[in-house]
């Protein structure tokens, strides 16, 4: 005979209808197969006879995937399928099961019919094709609702309709079933398998594992390097990732929501605690936290003065010095117009002060990064009753417009006394402006000896 083919191939559910001219045919349910290594592979068939042939005519059916001579063999005498191979017909429906299927086992399968009359068959061509693979088997996870998960099993391949899944937890066999519910947050393994293969069971899903951080450079970290910090955490659903900066006593400052935090350029206010949270379907887990230590240059310093009010000669002054750097400043104070310092520390005590110690101060910060001065700190002893002034001097041209305003103050007095001295004998008058030519000189001779205001900018 020479059976001609027709029909339509789509997916599982489409049946191939193979039909020949005088009524001989046979329809594969399936047409495409794929099958886990070490499971169960069940074909089902209907075939079609010509009418005057009896059902009873037919006295052999089998499957092949080989021929020898031009003849197909039979797979229960092929010693690859021994023992593995087992088939037969209800009337016209048939099928055949292969058990424990292996790699090998891909090929095409057809059903021949033999009839009583000599030389007399047929075979259903094409066949099903068979795939075989290492696995294919994936868990997948979709969220019930707030408190449970759905695990469903599902196959990279279209499996038999006969296929059954069994569930582990943490290697043990749980149930057998398509789907699994699971609690929100459970820290245990999910895997699948086919029933009664051998074959690799699907990877496990798991929550997150507790995150691990990194940070590269890892060795010293300096103002204006590229820093990259990384998040990276062993789960199955791959987990999503966001980093915080925080040290826990406040709330976290929500960063970034990808595994790697990245400063192009880092900065000293960069210089804090950080930490990084791993989170899948099936859980959330939070890092240890990661200090990032930037090194920088100390920034200008500040001063403080101690008493701030108004002090008396012999009474003590002290001056503090402090900068923001990393790693720590050291300090020196200096005296203006002196090329050596007045003392070293942060703390700067001047005992028994006189009139000796008025005068412009400033404290130097350092560290291997930089230093920087603080502005200038003004001591006075101010007039006949003994008091100490102190003023911070932010910018030399407020001295300069404070010593102007002073010298006004002091040629106004100066007139008005010498107007209200008119009717005073004229001795007195030139008495009263010879004790106030002093006072005015002495200002005039403060204000003459100030530097130049850029000199004492770059000094500072």
């Amino acid at each position: 005979m020479s059976p001609s083919a027709g029909g339509l191939v789509v997916f599982l559910l489409s049946v191939q209808v193979i039909q020949s001219q005088d009524g001989w045919g046979v329809n594969y349910r399936q047409t495409d197969v794929c099958a886990a290594k070490g499971s169960e592979v069940f074909i089902t068939c209907d075939y079609t006879h010509p009418p005057g042939i009896d059902p009873s005519d037919i006295k052999d059916t089998f499957w092949f995937t080989k021929e020898k001579d031009g003849e197909p063999v039979d797979l229960t005498t092929d010693s690859e399928y021994s023992g593995r191979v087992t088939y037969g017909c209800n009337g016209k429906s048939c099928y055949l099961s292969i058990t424990d299927v292996r790699e090998s086992d891909s090929a095409e399968y057809k059903l021949t019919l033999m009839t009583n009359k000599p030389g007399e068959k047929y075979t259903g061509s094409p066949g099903v094709t068979l795939s075989v693979t290492d696995s294919g088997l994936q868990v997948q996870v979709r969220r019930s609702d707030s408190t449970w998960l759905e695990l469903t099993c599902h196959s990279s391949c279209v499996l038999s309709d006969r296929a059954e899944y069994v569930w582990y937890k943490n290697e043990e066999n749980i149930k057998t079933g398509s789907s699994l519910l699971v609690s929100s947050g459970s820290t245990d393994r999910y895997s699948c398998n086919l029933r009664g293969s051998s074959g690799q069971r699907s990877p496990a899903v798991y929550g997150p594992q507790r995150p691990s951080v990194s940070a590269s450079p890892s060795a010293e970290m300096l103002e204006g390097d590229s820093v990259t910090l990384t998040c990276s955490a062993d789960a199955n659903p791959a987990a999503n990732y966001t980093w915080y900066k925080g040290d826990g006593t406040s709330d976290p400052r929500l960063l970034s929501e990808e595994p790697q935090l990245v400063f192009s350029s880092i900065q000293s206010s960069d210089f804090g605690w950080y930490f990084c949270t791993a989170e899948n379907q099936l859980g959330r887990k939070t890092s240890e936290f990661i200090l990032i230590r930037v090194k920088y240059g100390p920034q200008r310093p500040s001063v403080s003065v101690s008493p701030s009010a108004e002090m008396l000669e012999g009474d003590s002054v002290t001056l503090t010095c402090s900068a923001d750097a990393n790693p720590a400043a050291s300090y020196t104070w200096y005296k203006e117009h002196e090329d050596s310092p007045r003392a070293s520390g942060q703390i700067f005590t001047i005992t028994d002060f006189t009139a000796e110690h008025s005068g412009n101060y400033y404290c130097e910060a350092q560290n291997e990064m930089g230093r920087s001065n603080s502005t200038l700190l003004l001591i006075t002893e101010s007039g006949v009753d003994g008091t100490t002034r102190i003023i911070h001097i932010t910018r030399w041209p407020l001295l300069v417009v404070m010593l102007i305003l002073l010298l006004v103050f002091c040629l106004w007095t100066r007139k008005k006394k010498a107007v209200s001295s008119t009717t005073e004998p004229h001795e007195s008058r030139e008495a009263v402006e010879m004790d106030l030519h002093p006072e005015c000189e002495d200002l005039s001779d403060m204000a003459a000896q100030r530097e130049d205001p850029e000199e004492q900018e770059d000094r500072v």
